[in-house]
């Protein structure tokens, strides 16, 4: 598929919208040989079902894409869960005037009548798009078809630069990172657990879960770390009153917001206003506070806000009204500070985004460390050129000072203990030990301020922090890994080996680790038959989910280690989309003959009370893990490796 044309083809497109609607197919249904009036684009939102578009067959799953011209036939059949859809149909033409040699490229493409399938790798934000689209259509006035006609070309827009990316970056993007992009992007809306799990369809306990697994925070606490981030930029970079900043973010009452700021930052609004232009330095720096500063001082916690705090309170009044006048000679130090400032951090940056990247997202490759025999110490190059998703960029050959977010485990392997990270990875307690003197940054990825306070030669950080990580190559060279783009340990520690200049030390650890895990795998055969079955379970709350070897809480050591299996009944479910959200009711069909539950508030006595639970032949035999997820939620390569001695102990005791 040509996209450069097809991108300039919508760039001088008319387009007429005819119709938005939301098909829901039951169990069975089907439309057959349908004749479709005009362009169409759907996008698949629950269910399944067998499509058949101009004799192509294609097996439709949820944010499926599929776009196709007037007089093509189609024909859907909805699979056992049922179907359901939006469908966009249109009609596009070049806008007049528009010249000759276009009109024959559009011609000869047919760009507004192609027939083409997508799974997108981030369909959340078209998802957003075509919903809000359906929702404008049904709305009577004037302005209601205008707005779902720009929406159109952003949803057009978004499709294309997918379609572009989608060849470079195949993984599926974390289901984390994609909801932080829809925090990122929408914090002024009403934004709540529900939402998101429809939006991304996903259960709200699996995804409240697996957030905070990765970052340490519930969805809601993010986003109200992030609407405080916003309003302390606004009140740096305008004049505005808190009213209006409290609107701008989300809140409608500015004293709950003046409280909230206050409660996270410290100080007032009005006072944080005065005391940081009375501070030339970091926080005049664009690589901080002026976009998102992940890391307040505590970490948020939602249900610990008093209702109360909605109510006036004369607390906030100076905050209602604040004019901050901006006198000239004052604006002349703030931008002197800042050129400074940016001249002293931007010892790195990213180069070259148009380079084509490895498999993972990020292979080394070493331009400058190869000697001639003899060279002396100082004639020998004190950087490299690695490849990374965001294009060639030039580290240390030897750093000294990094600063780490995901991957950390790696590091540590591998003998190199980072000057800084974030708070969840300072809680690990298979690495707490090594980083009791290693500076605290602060939640999700850390604290840009701390960062660039620490003066790093290196940062490596996952791709889940897209904004902070545009900041962060503004204070040191910046090596973006994508989250979770390594299949195995080994391939890990090698990359992280080679990037460092720890060759001999990773083959070292990896021979050590396939040493162990070899061990443990081989005492827990002896007592355990290979074709026992395991689950994976979580029980928080009233809360039950399983999952299979991607998402931590023991998969990786049972299913990739010791090479156990779930049931088989599950085992599909537990391969794509990888987990599944259970009701005590049907938790017999997920229970293997072994099971290692993830719960902070169930013991054994517990368990076997339950008449449901209490039914397992695990739960009956004394066959089941419990551990919290303090530690289960953790899988790095140091975790991995420990958990996996860990449960092939308490394997080897149920036998005992």
């Amino acid at each position: 598929m040509d996209i450069f044309n097809h991108m300039l083809l919508w760039n001088h497109a008319y387009c007429k919208i005819y119709d938005v609607r939301r098909v829901m197919l039951k169990s069975g249904q089907s439309e057959r040989s349908y004749v479709v009036p005009a362009s169409l684009l759907i996008l698949s939102v629950r269910g399944s079902a067998q499509v058949m578009l101009n004799e192509t067959a294609y097996s439709a799953r949820r944010f499926h894409i599929f776009h196709t011209g007037k007089g093509s036939v189609l024909t859907m059949e909805a699979g056992p869960e049922g179907y359901e859809y939006y469908a966009v149909y249109y009609k596009a033409t070049l806008s007049p005037g528009t010249s000759q040699e276009l009109k024959e490229v559009e011609a000869d493409l047919r760009p507004f009548d192609t027939s083409y399938s997508l799974l997108p790798s981030e369909p959340v934000m078209l998802y957003r798009l075509i919903t809000d689209m359906y929702k404008e259509w049904k709305i009577t006035d004037l302005l209601g078809p205008l707005r779902v006609k720009s929406l159109m070309f952003q949803l057009i827009s978004e499709l294309l630069n997918q379609m572009q990316t989608q060849g470079t970056r195949s993984h599926k993007r974390d289901l984390a990172a994609q909801i932080i992009s829809i925090i990122q992007t929408r914090y002024a809306d009403v934004i709540t657990l529900e939402s998101l799990s429809e939006s991304l369809n996903y259960s709200v306990a699996h995804l409240s879960s697996y957030f905070k697994s990765r970052t340490g925070l519930s969805p809601i606490d993010y986003l109200i770390k992030v609407r405080i981030d916003k309003a302390a930029a606004m009140l740096l970079e305008t004049d505005a009153t808190l009213k209006e900043i409290a609107a701008s973010v989300g809140y409608q009452d500015p004293y709950y917001l003046g409280r909230l700021f206050k409660k996270y930052k410290g100080v007032s609004p009005s006072h944080y206003r005065a005391q940081q232009a009375r501070r030339p330095g970091l926080e005049d720096c664009p690589s901080t506070t002026m976009r998102l500063s992940i890391g307040p001082p505590k970490p948020l916690r939602y249900t610990d806000i008093d209702d109360n705090d909605y109510q006036s309170d004369r607390d906030g009044e100076d905050e209602i009204n604040m004019y901050s006048g901006s006198k000239t000679s004052t604006a002349v130090v703030l931008l002197f500070s800042l050129m400074l400032l940016l001249s002293a951090c931007g010892t790195g940056n990213v180069a070259n985004n148009s380079s084509t990247t490895a498999e993972n997202g990020a292979a080394p490759k070493s331009t400058k460390q190869e000697q001639a025999a003899g060279t002396s110490t100082s004639e020998q190059p004190q950087t490299k050129t690695v490849s990374t998703v965001t294009g060639d960029i030039e580290v240390p050959v030897q750093p000294k000072r990094i600063v780490a977010g995901e991957y950390l485990g790696s590091l540590i392997a591998l003998g190199v203990t980072p000057v800084g990270t974030s708070s969840h990875h300072i809680i690990n307690p298979y690495l707490n030990d090594v980083l009791k003197n290693v500076e605290d940054l602060g939640d999700g990825n850390g604290n840009l301020e701390k960062i660039a306070a620490m003066e790093p030669d290196l940062i490596i950080m996952d791709d889940t922090y897209a904004e902070m990580n545009e900041q962060l190559v503004k204070i040191a060279p910046t090596v973006i890994v994508p989250y979770a783009s390594f299949k195995t340990v080994h391939e890990e520690i090698t990359y992280f080996g080679e990037l460092l200049g720890k060759e001999k030390e990773a083959e070292a650890w990896l021979t050590e680790y396939d040493r162990r895990t070899a061990a443990a795998k081989e005492k827990v055969l002896k007592v355990i038959p290979a074709d026992s079955t395991f689950s994976i379970l979580e029980y928080l709350g009233k809360d039950i989910s399983t999952v299979g070897s991607n998402y931590g809480k023991g998969g990786q050591p049972i299913y990739n280690v010791l090479g156990f299996k779930p049931p088989a009944a599950v085992m599909a479910e537990l391969q794509d989309p990888g987990w599944a959200s259970l009701s005590t009711e049907v938790l017999p069909q997920y229970a293997g003959d072994y099971i290692v539950l993830t719960t902070d508030n169930q013991t054994m006595e517990t368990l076997k009370a339950d008449p449901i639970w209490g039914g397992l032949d695990a739960v009956k035999n004394d066959r089941v893990y419990i551990w919290g997820a303090d530690r289960s939620w953790y899988w790095d390569p140091i975790a991995i490796l420990t958990q996996t001695e860990e449960l092939a102990d308490w394997l080897v005791k149920t036998k005992q």
